[in-house]
């Protein structure tokens, strides 16, 4: 997987075990931006924005309250898009409960979107019913939490955000919070009040782990752009139809550097020089010092080829992969859950039955924990580990998985294993996984996995052929099948076609037609 680094001394911060060398390796065409995260060489996320699919999450909207759900405490909202988004009713502003919102923002804070809390971490109860709160028709501002994944609309708050890279400005809260990453607590009571004593309004701030060690003029110079910012949401709000979008978030590319590359990315390289510029005017703006980090590719080899990262991508998508040993998990994933199988494989160990399955679950965890993170899977994850009898060899799969996840920027909840051998775990979702954005439902299936069998097929034939044969008045009987069905027909199943003929009383004869579906036939009754 990728290429492997030279040891790399890293002003990052953190313990020489801990240091490895990220890079952000962006890949620009007409209508398609893909954006690799390498660990080490190693590609561990891919985030890829495609035309009219682009990623709405962190955008602005005008919207009107389609319909108001008292059952669900929840509400239909129009913002323009094919798929009405969806409120909660503690997303919906009311007076005194800005300071406990807020709260629950700072510990969501992660440095790659800083503030979304999960629907089932809301405050629950003590505030108004959402039939008090909204009514339909009514006009209201909405800030994207969560983008379109699948059948379900996007997920709105009227709780907005606007990040920048040092802060995330709250105008809904009087409250300062600093983010849980900058653990050390006089550095967080300093912070708290520098920002206190600069900001000149009742606006809440959120602190972001990248303002640790940070002097007065930068964090006052981004309040200022923040605030302006939404000055102007606000004045843009007021005469807008509705309905429409008032604020759209950065680009991907510009996302990339001001949640990756300001915080803990090393180096950044683009193939576009049109992005490459606009990246150096980004960064002269709001950090100057970060330009030398930045590099155009300009090599003739495409750059993800010259990364090796084609591979990666492409594995990603596979439903079975392969462990180093001999061993294979297999990723399932459905509109609830996801499961994930271990198996042995063609691996058969060296002493015991024990041994070999204690050592193909650690080598699965590992490729766990990476195909979890590159293909971005959340919700409720179900791991099927091999039966292992001894409790401390279950600790060690467990505690390997957990050690694992620490390296996964988005939020995990793992339990323990159970008597049968399953891990439940939960991971936060923002955006679709990688399989749903680079591929469809096969057309044959249509998602199933699965085709009726030629053989099936064929029974199916003789069956319906049985079923209406008195009704069939011609002297021939002509199936038109696909050509793997017709050479069934003609081969193994050739008993079944002599059957009908004695049966019926008419000679039958097969068509094969290569524009069939492997499950579709005709039969067709012939008068001469």
């Amino acid at each position: 997987m990728g290429r492997n680094w030279p040891w790399y001394s890293s002003t990052m911060g953190g313990s020489q075990d801990e240091v490895m060398h990220k890079e952000l390796i962006i890949n620009v065409v007409e209508g398609e931006t893909r954006v690799a995260l390498l660990e080490d060489g190693n590609l561990t996320e891919l985030f890829i924005e495609r035309g009219k699919d682009a990623d709405i999450t962190g955008n602005i909207y005008k919207g009107r309250v389609q319909r108001v759900l008292p059952g669900i405490q929840a509400a239909f909202i129009d913002i323009g898009l094919k798929q009405a988004a969806f409120i909660y009713v503690d997303d919906v502003l009311t007076a005194g409960d800005t300071d406990c919102r807020v709260n629950l923002l700072v510990d969501e804070e992660n440095d790659r979107d800083a503030g979304d809390a999960d629907a089932d971490e809301h405050p629950s109860g003590g505030g108004c019913p959402i039939e008090e709160l909204l009514k339909e028709g009514q006009e209201i501002m909405v800030h994207v939490a969560k983008a379109p994944i699948g059948t379900k609309g996007p997920r709105v708050t009227a709780y907005v955000s606007l990040p920048g890279r040092f802060l995330v400005l709250m105008p809904f809260a009087n409250h300062i919070g600093i983010s849980r990453r900058i653990e050390d607590e006089g550095e967080r009571m300093r912070l708290r009040e520098v920002v206190n004593r600069l900001r000149s309004n009742s606006l809440g701030y959120i602190v972001r782990t990248a303002a640790e060690g940070l002097e007065e003029i930068p964090l006052a110079n981004e309040m200022q752009f923040l605030e302006n910012l939404w000055e102007n949401i606000q004045k843009k709000f007021a005469p807008a139809p509705v309905p429409s979008l008032v604020h759209q978030e950065l680009s991907l590319c510009l996302r990339a550097v001001r949640d990756l590359l300001i915080h803990e990315v090393d180096r950044l390289v683009i193939d576009s020089s049109r992005e490459h510029q606009s990246i150096l005017a980004f960064l002269d703006s709001f950090m100057p010092s970060l330009k030398s980090r930045v590099s155009h590719y300009d090599g003739q080899e495409p750059i993800f080829d010259a990364y090796n990262l084609e591979a990666d991508v492409s594995r990603a998508l596979k439903r079975k992969v392969w462990l180093k040993s001999g061993g294979y998990i297999v990723i399932e994933q459905t509109e609830a859950l996801v499961a994930i199988d271990v198996n042995t494989g063609r691996y058969v160990g060296k002493h015991n039955l024990e041994e070999t399955i204690l050592k193909t679950n650690l080598e699965a965890v590992k490729e766990i924990a990476y195909q979890i993170r590159l293909r971005d899977l959340g919700g409720l994850i179900i791991i099927d580990f091999i039966d292992m009898q001894k409790k401390s060899n279950q600790e060690k799969v467990y505690n390997a998985l957990t050690e694992a996840l620490r390296k996964d920027r988005s939020k995990t909840h793992v339990l323990p294993i159970s008597d049968m051998g399953l891990v439940q775990m939960t991971r936060k979702r923002s955006r679709k996984p990688l399989t749903r954005t680079l591929c469809e439902p096969c057309f044959y299936c249509d998602g199933e996995g699965y085709l009726i069998s030629r053989q099936s097929v064929c029974y199916s034939i003789y069956r319906e052929i049985l079923r209406d044969h008195q009704e069939l008045a011609g002297q021939r009987i002509d199936i038109k099948v696909n050509p793997e069905v017709a050479e069934r027909l003609h081969g193994e199943e050739s008993h079944l076609v002599n059957a009908l003929e004695r049966t019926v009383g008419k000679r039958i004869v097969i068509y094969p037609e290569h524009r069939f579906h492997l499950e579709q036939f005709e039969i067709v009754n012939v008068m001469a």
